[in-house]
């Protein structure tokens, strides 16, 4: 009569007695596992070193990408201190704004930039950047939590930039808990600012901008 083993219970006891193999070192030389990168019967040491050399590439990719993506972090960070500096450089309070995107398109290479304030001093009222902005834009404004990243969905403050927008970043500007503007980033590549992308860097950029702009505030 032949007996069935069960292979999970072959599995346990091999567990629970790790000097098997061992004391029968002759089976190790006599068990054929199918390689799957090699398509054909190999011994079990070959199979462990298979398995060795796909993990061992599974770990080099995954620290690949951690490199990667330290040295991207790095990049950006590099990036937010030259564009701080330039703040901190700016002559007069009247050249913050125009440096302020001048140096994002420049240093992160944004191909459009532009921001709006409300509630300025009487001094800025005139200005470019003091242009009046509708209710609904800042009750967009009022509502961001973190910045927007996505596709243009006809927003106004699209309209203060070139057409040809394929994806925008809106970041709040504030002083504390009140809300005084909006910066607004895009680009004509749809992945530029993506939806899923991170915002840990737009939050420095908003967050930097905003302490820069409080002076121009009424």
């Amino acid at each position: 009569m032949t007996t069935h083993l069960d292979p999970d219970a072959v599995a346990q006891y091999l567990i629970d007695a790790p000097h098997f193999f061992e004391e029968h070192a002759e089976l190790l030389a006599k068990i054929r596992l199918t390689s799957p990168l090699l398509e054909r019967a190999v011994s079990l040491q070959e199979r462990q070193m298979e398995v060795l050399r796909e993990k061992i590439k599974v770990q080099d990719l995954r620290l690949a990408d951690m490199v990667s993506n330290a040295q991207e972090n790095e990049a950006i960070t590099h990036k937010l201190y030259s564009w701080t500096r330039s703040l901190l450089l700016a002559r007069n309070d009247a050249d913050l704004p125009h440096t302020l995107v001048d140096g994002l398109r420049s240093i992160f290479a944004v191909p459009q930039a532009t921001l709006r304030i409300w509630g300025v001093t009487e001094t800025y009222a005139h200005t470019w950047f003091a242009v009046p902005t509708s209710d609904d834009a800042k009750a967009f404004a009022n509502g961001l939590s973190i910045p927007f990243c996505g596709g243009n969905n006809d927003f106004e403050a699209a309209s203060w930039l070139e057409p040809g927008i394929q994806s925008i970043a809106i970041l709040p500007l504030r002083n504390e808990s009140t809300t005084f503007g909006l910066l607004v980033l895009s680009s004509t590549d749809p992945q530029r600012f993506s939806a899923n992308m991170a915002t840990d860097f737009l939050v420095q950029i908003g967050e930097t901008a905003s302490a820069a702009l409080v002076c121009l505030l009424d």
